[in-house]
């Protein structure tokens, strides 16, 4: 398909990890090398890429940050001492989420309880309460969450207007999720834990954001793109696709 050919083709430009590995910021490879990192996590970096995609999303020491839809902790756990103790990080957790899975009530208050600048959020996710004067909001693998039928057809649109709000102009909007196949219905959301990067383009463009840059380090062209995320064959293999948006100054 389509993305299959381009990612193929793109490849071809991609930096050595070697070299990509040496221009990552000191303030993420001391936060990855934090030991309290738990070990489920630091297991998960070689899939998850996260010193190459935090520097992607310019993370630095004394910024306002928030973990939208922050699941785990996995990366609110990085972003924490990426920042700095002149920095904060805002660890949203949707309030919809921990009712349907008290686990996630319980992560996000173990991840809060374990570092000094993160903040908890916990409200529904058209309304998530930011703060204002965001430098980054980074959303992983949930932006096709917003499009779950039990939330409501505007829940996206809402949730991007508040992202977009809460950002100072020229702030970031960085958004990973798993790649659906091109032209895929939101649907799919439900069924395949995935959205068409198409519409992710759309809608947060809509929302007034302008899309900087967008990077393949977390692409598979051997996803078929049309399996469960976590369907054996697949899991922790998907095509991700990485979007940087950026509030016009």
């Amino acid at each position: 398909m389509a993305r299959n050919l381009l990612v193929s083709v793109l490849a071809l430009a991609i930096t050595s990890a070697g070299v990509a590995a040496a221009a990552v910021p000191a303030n993420l490879t001391s936060a990855l090398a934090d030991k309290s990192r738990p070990e489920a996590d630091t297991a998960r970096d070689a899939a998850r890429k996260p010193a190459e995609l935090l520097a992607f999303a310019e993370v630095k020491p004394g910024q306002k940050v928030a973990d939208f839809m922050m699941g785990g902790g996995y990366f609110t756990r990085i972003l924490s001492p990426a920042v700095g103790p002149k920095g904060k990080v805002y660890a949203y957790q949707a309030a919809e989420f921990i009712k349907f899975r008290a686990a996630y009530g319980t992560d996000q208050t173990k991840v809060v309880g374990d570092y000094k600048n993160v903040v908890a959020l916990t409200a529904p996710v058209a309304s998530a309460g930011l703060p204002d004067g965001l430098d980054l909001v980074l959303t992983v693998q949930n932006y096709h969450d917003l499009h779950l039928k039990a939330f409501p057809a505007q829940t996206a649109d809402e949730a991007n207007k508040e992202i977009f709000r809460a950002l100072k102009p020229g702030g970031l909007y960085v958004v990973v999720d798993h790649a659906a196949a091109a032209g895929a219905p939101l649907t799919v959301a439900d069924t395949q834990h995935r959205i068409d990067e198409a519409i992710v383009k759309k809608e947060v463009e809509a929302a007034g954001f302008r899309l900087i840059a967008e990077d393949q380090m977390l692409a598979n062209p051997a996803d078929p793109h049309d399996k469960l995320v976590f369907d054996p064959s697949i899991r922790g293999k998907t095509d991700q696709f990485v979007l940087k948006f950026q509030k016009p100054r």
